[in-house]
């Protein structure tokens, strides 16, 4: 095949035209062309009176490659690059199966790969499977009742499965293209295959995550749900040889030589566990701050301009960031088009806000975490766990100021760069669930951490016209952007042996992505000592 990147095509082009384009770039003709599979489609809005698609994309030819390539002299054909995925195949097994901790992205492509390598892992949860963590999460948002064990943080899916489900990510490995057939294999849309930015949407994401733990059972695998990793089983302090479980019944012991801590950021008590261990462990930077919300047709407008209505378009995204003069970082991060601020508390009395989309991103308002960086010499220790702490008096602050009710503060932007309390609402409306406290977003967060959002919005206007409007809402706070430990591991992705820090929550990954590939590459060490 023969790959044609950067053609320009106008938002009314088909299909059709496409391959006309490609025949063209080729120089041959349209019947020349066997079949044209499309690579990566993105929106070039750049000029708002003109906006296009861009395409690159794989022709299957008729006639021979080579005399095409070496006719058409254009910079733009290259011969395309198979991408197969080598799956790495053991000749021996583990005395026991290895046991992966957590069912994030990382934990569960961790699974899917010695699953597929014939290890026949057995993957453990705190949480619930994805159905009863949906219904859990859903009583919450309407009740206020939490469930500490099964919620936005834990549970079958990770902690991305109540988000955006956004598969962008900034690294070029070779597993991208493997996680990406895998979730649409569990039923994603094929779009993803392509999409510049692709996203999967929190609805359909619940039944994707359900497919592949059944995938890692159809293949011997075990999920166990319900049941916490306690404890660590170590012979001579020097290699580990099982696991501790607390399931709804029992505290029992898991014999194995491979354990993977694919945990995720928010499994304090886990944390502190490895700690007491004396697992290596250190503080890392992060971010704090809070959602903030717009009208998703103002965003659409500022993005887009005249094009603001163009179905084929969606709904517009952004991606904003600045270096303030005294060095502190502020940026947007897990944007959601048509989305909801949601609860994502964890502990109780604490609350955390994190952004959610569905598929079609058809929601009134649009949604991003507004952060500001901060690094372990802001938490007032040099604890390895300082951060955490540093999280849960945020988070601690937040609930009582919102009435010990797991109600959010929220503050319209306006006032918030006024420095004045919100008592009422204007055209954008809150989102967050059960219930938002209108009042001041200091009351909870750090005077630093508000300082730096102040300068920062009236910067991000100037890029994304409409940013600061008056009547955006600033909902407090969103803490859990990334985790706040690293627990070291050396070039064999072992932090002693058998012993596998995994994914986000062990410092290595930062979205579904990132996670999920880092899961392949500890899965791919585990393989290895067996070949």
């Amino acid at each position: 095949m023969l790959r044609i990147n950067e053609i320009k095509l106008p938002l009314s082009c088909g299909e059709g035209e496409l391959k006309k384009a490609a025949a063209k770039e080729l120089k041959i003709a349209v019947q020349d062309i066997k079949k044209l599979h499309i690579r990566k489609k993105a929106v070039d809005a750049r000029k708002k009176d003109n906006i296009r698609f861009t395409y690159c994309v794989d022709a299957e030819l008729n006639i021979s490659e080579a005399k095409v390539l070496k006719k058409c002299h254009s910079k733009k054909v290259l011969p395309a690059k198979a991408e197969n995925y080598q799956l790495p195949l053991p000749n021996t097994q583990p005395v026991n199966p290895p046991v992966v901790v957590g069912m994030g992205p990382a934990g569960l492509f961790c699974g899917v790969i010695l699953a597929e390598a014939g290890l026949k892992p057995i993957v453990i949860d705190r949480g619930e499977p994805a159905d009863r963590r949906k219904e859990a999460v859903e009583e919450f948002w309407r009740t206020g009742k939490l469930n500490p064990q099964s919620n936005v943080q834990f549970g079958q899916g990770g902690a991305g499965t109540f988000s955006d489900g956004k598969l962008t990510t900034n690294t070029k490995d070779k597993r991208n293209r493997k996680v990406l057939l895998e979730f649409v294999e569990a039923g994603a849309p094929e779009e993803i295959l392509y999409l510049a930015k692709p996203h999967i949407g929190t609805d359909l994401l619940i039944d994707v995550v359900k497919k592949l733990g059944e995938k890692i059972e159809a293949l011997g695998g075990e999920l166990r749900f319900n049941s916490q990793m306690t404890g660590l089983i170590t012979a001579d302090d020097q290699k580990i040889s099982g696991i501790r479980v607390q399931n709804e019944q029992e505290v029992y012991e898991l014999p194995c030589e491979n354990t993977v801590l694919a945990i995720g950021h928010s499994a304090r008590d886990t944390f502190q566990m490895l700690y007491d261990s004396e697992i290596a462990m250190e503080a890392k930077p992060f971010s704090v701050g809070a959602r903030i919300e717009h009208l998703q047709e103002a965003i659409n407008k500022s993005q887009y301009g005249d094009f603001a209505d163009n179905p084929r378009l969606g709904a517009a995204d952004y991606k904003l960031s600045c270096h303030l003069p005294e060095g502190r970082s502020v940026y947007t991060f897990c944007m959601c088009p048509g989305g909801a601020v949601v609860n994502a508390s964890s502990e109780e009395n604490a609350v955390v806000t994190n952004g959610m989309s569905r598929h079609a991103r058809a929601e009134e308002n649009a949604n991003a975490a507004l952060l500001v960086a901060v690094h372990p010499e802001d938490f007032g220790s040099n604890h390895p766990l300082a951060g955490i702490e540093f999280q849960r008096q945020i988070e601690q602050a937040a609930y009582n100021a919102g009435g010990g009710q797991y109600f959010a503060l929220c503050q319209r932007v306006g006032d918030f760069l006024n420095d004045r309390a919100t008592t009422e609402l204007g055209a954008v409306k809150p989102s967050f669930l059960p219930q938002v406290k209108l009042g001041k977003i200091d009351s909870c967060l750090p005077a630093f951490v508000t300082d730096a959002m102040r300068q920062a919005l009236p910067i991000f206007d100037r890029k994304l016209h409409g940013f600061a409007t008056a009547d955006a809402l600033l909902t407090a706070p969103e803490t859990r952007s990334s985790s706040p430990v690293r627990i070291l591991r050396d070039e064999t992705y072992q932090s002693l042996e058998g012993l596998y820090p995994c994914g986000e929550g062990a410092g290595y990954a930062g979205g579904i992505m990132s996670a999920a590939a880092d899961g392949i590459r500890v899965a791919e060490a585990i393989i290895k000592k067996y070949q």
